[in-house]
């Protein structure tokens, strides 16, 4: 609409102005209102996307792997005064252990016999470790049925550095007496299973140290569980990759 307006009157010019004004100021006070209100639904948005990630986080164990080593996968390399024997009950029909000479060995630090892998983990989850073990023949000083193992990386549920090689931090697995085949799990000597989690600092390659403990004794599978065997060892002799 054209406003014919006589520039010689003042009056009707103020009251045109005073339109103009108020019109303007209208679509301002409604920008805002809009702009306002995409605020609020982004920022809802947004929370709602942060939920999400944080519920999905909240339970990495799910999507963890089990982690499983056959003693057939490991290269003479990984071998330290330990040997590879046939056992045709175990995968790959192989095993690894020592010769029992009735003598006893030692507890890390020492470099007494043992074997070394690496092994794929995820960081900020709890692992527990379970080995098959052949107890052999008891003999002078050895029940053959003790192992124990370190980690590189591996924390405490404090997030305090345990277990690592050369250090006198490590997990034992005591098998029974009789020999034979048993899972057996690892553990702080004296302490529950609870306190016997194992978590790793940093997720992707940790290395795994398992040293005999006693002369004579073998193993065939070495499991670190974030979930499968976690509160519980295999109920079976294999357990399947």
């Amino acid at each position: 609409m054209k406003v014919e307006m006589s520039y010689g009157d003042k009056r009707h010019k103020q009251v045109v102005l005073a339109v103009v004004a108020g019109t303007l100021a209208l679509f301002g006070l409604i920008a805002l209102v809009v702009a306002a209100w995409a605020n609020v639904a982004n920022g809802s948005a947004l929370c709602n996307t942060a939920v999400l990630v944080d519920s999905q986080d909240s339970k990495p164990a799910a999507s963890a792997p089990e982690v499983i080593v056959y003693a057939s996968d490991l290269d003479e390399s990984a071998l330290y005064e330990l040997d590879f024997s046939k056992d045709p009950a175990s995968p790959g029909g192989t095993i690894i252990g020592l010769a029992n000479t009735g003598d006893e060995l030692d507890p890390p630090p020492e470099n007494d016999p043992n074997v070394r892998f690496k092994v794929k983990v995820q960081s900020g989850i709890p692992y527990r470790c379970w080995v098959h073990m052949k107890v052999g023949t008891p003999k002078g000083k050895s029940q053959a049925n003790k192992f124990w193992v370190q980690f590189t990386g591996a924390i405490d549920k404090a997030g305090k550095g345990i277990l690592k090689p050369g250090t006198d931090s490590y997990l034992t697995a005591q098998g029974p007496e009789r020999e034979g085949w048993a899972w057996v799990e690892f553990k702080f000597e004296g302490s529950n299973s609870s306190e016997s989690l194992v978590f790793f600092r940093a997720g992707g390659e940790a290395t795994v140290r398992m040293q005999a403990g006693m002369e004579g004794v073998a193993f065939d599978q070495f499991i670190l569980s974030p979930a499968k065997f976690l509160d519980k060892p295999p109920s079976e002799a294999i357990v399947k990759k």
